[in-house]
């Protein structure tokens, strides 16, 4: 388990080091920041004196191994729109961005293993195609399309919840949260549902799949020999095979889920990271985009490291093999 866990976490570290370059250059090559932070008529001295300041100035080489020791520290740089640190501008939006993906992860879950369980116990049943039938749509649907549908039947039409902002929030245990308040949940429950529902039906279709797979089994049979009743075969011996897949699955999910919030949290005005990297990049505020895009492999890599442990638990034979 030591050896698993420590060639993990130098792949972390390989994969981090080589997105920090890749990232730097990337976005660096691109634009002028100093057309957008100085007005049209700045004098050349100007320019000099923010570009030293802001050490645009230097190499592209000597700027990456000063962001380069600066990152290792925790330090990103200062925003150049807000003047404050851009990791602090990051973690000051980042909640809001993990109240909602966290939000639309267990509305998968409530929702799309239930279906799914049901769907796969039930084959060519009406059951059966008309679950698949609502993943399907909710796989085909453009995530832009569902939301501005949301908003035009929740909101417009029926007036029933608000479309846009977080609302008021409250604390929970010291958490600043929408769930604290009803305004808060209620501006939640619009943007949660239409970045949730993509997710909801791929834990359908990965559920029905992996139940019609593994009901035929000898296992499957032996147990139903031996008296057991079809709730506990389903929930206990077949819900447990078919479990790996969909923990992996679901791990690699959340984080697409915090990267592309960015469609749902402009159109709903949620005020998380996915806006503000919009913002910055309209902007070319560089530490920034820089920053997040960071932050952001750097959660993906613990999430996925997380799902690799808890992977190795399941199932002890996969540690072997890393």
């Amino acid at each position: 388990m030591t050896v698993f866990i420590f060639r993990r976490l130098i792949q972390a570290v390989i994969v981090l080091l080589a997105t920090s370059v890749i990232v730097f250059l990337g976005v660096f090559a691109i634009g002028d920041p100093l057309e957008i932070l100085l007005p049209g008529d700045a004098t050349a001295a100007e320019r000099a004196q923010v570009a030293a300041s802001l050490n645009l100035d230097a190499p592209l080489p000597m700027q990456y191994l000063t962001f380069l020791g600066s990152a290792l520290t925790g330090d990103f740089g200062n925003s150049f729109v807000f003047n404050r640190p851009a990791l602090s501008v990051i973690f000051e939006r980042l909640p809001a961005t993990l109240e909602l993906t966290t939000t639309a992860l267990v509305l998968s879950l409530v929702i799309g293993l239930p279906l799914g369980l049901w769907a796969g116990t039930k084959p060519q049943t009406l059951v059966d195609e008309s679950v698949m039938t609502g993943s399907i749509l909710g796989f085909s649907l453009p995530n832009f399309w569902q939301g501005m549908m949301l908003v035009m039947i929740f909101s417009v039409w029926l007036g029933w919840l608000p479309s846009t902002g977080r609302g008021e929030t409250g604390t929970i245990l010291g958490i600043r949260t929408s769930f604290a308040t009803w305004d808060g949940f209620t501006h939640l429950i619009l943007p949660a549902t239409n970045l949730a529902l993509a997710q909801i039906a791929l834990v359908i279709r990965m559920t029905r799949t992996g139940v019609q797979e593994t009901m035929p089994l000898d296992f499957v049979k032996f147990a139903r020999a031996r008296g057991l009743s079809e709730g506990r075969i389903l929930f206990v011996h077949v819900f447990k095979t078919i479990l790996i897949p969909i923990v992996t699955v679901i791990g690699v999910e959340f984080g697409s889920l915090i990267a592309f919030a960015v469609v749902t949290e402009t159109i709903f005005a949620w005020p998380g990271v996915g806006k503000l990297i919009i913002d910055s990049i309209n902007a070319l505020d560089r530490p920034v985009v820089v920053a997040y895009i960071l932050v952001i492999v750097a959660m993906f890599i613990a999430i996925n490291f997380l799902v690799d442990l808890l992977y190795s638990l399941l199932d002890p034979r996969i540690r072997g093999r890393a």
